[in-house]
């Protein structure tokens, strides 16, 4: 999405051209393909691990966090995965993103016109918007010390059912369909 707003707003002439079929299709192969190959590391791990206490999971979802701390088994292998292939990852993916916004950040900053700034910054908010509420959920969840992964159940609701959420309603409020019938029940 970052991509394809620099794209839309650096080389707005050129983004037919770039944006081909071809490009998109690559693009959500390679975020399907990493989506499935990132855990089976961890799968792989978490199946040689003996869990010797309780079996009840007292969390929302079977998290890989929550799993560890059942586990009486080592979990410094799986720890590490998380960690490197997270960081990989989640900030490479990060760092993308904000590359792609520093650059659109620098072009919108050259138009002249008020209309055409604002319009480009509308461009981008919404995306923006979801970037800060899955990322930061996900660091709270996920990078923090290994014994408090557990314990904290917000950040992953936030992870797991508000971002979701949230995505729809934020990308329909750049909607003008919306934003009319929106105004129209607030006159009525």
């Amino acid at each position: 999405m970052a991509y394809d707003r620099y794209i839309a707003i650096c080389h707005p002439l050129r983004y037919m051209t770039i944006m081909n079929h071809s490009v998109c299709m690559w693009m959500a192969a390679a975020c399907w393909v990493m989506g499935l190959i990132e855990p089976i590391g961890h799968t792989i791990e978490m199946s040689k691990m003996s869990f010797c206490e309780s079996h009840t999971i007292n969390h929302f979802f079977c998290d890989i966090a929550v799993l560890m701390k059942l586990s009486c088994s080592s979990t410094l292998t799986i720890e590490l995965l998380t960690y490197i292939l997270g960081t990989l990852l989640s900030m490479m993916s990060f760092v993308l993103i904000v590359t792609s916004y520093i650059n659109i950040i620098s072009s919108i900053l050259k138009i002249q016109s008020v209309t055409g700034r604002r319009k480009a910054f509308s461009t981008c908010a919404s995306h923006l918007t979801v970037v800060f509420v899955v990322y930061g959920s996900i660091f709270a969840t996920y990078f923090r010390p290994a014994s408090t992964l557990s314990d904290n159940k917000i950040s992953s609701l936030a992870y797991i059912a508000i971002a979701p959420v949230c995505n729809p309603v934020i990308y329909s409020l750049k909607n003008t369909e919306l934003k009319k019938a929106l105004r129209r029940n607030k006159n009525s």
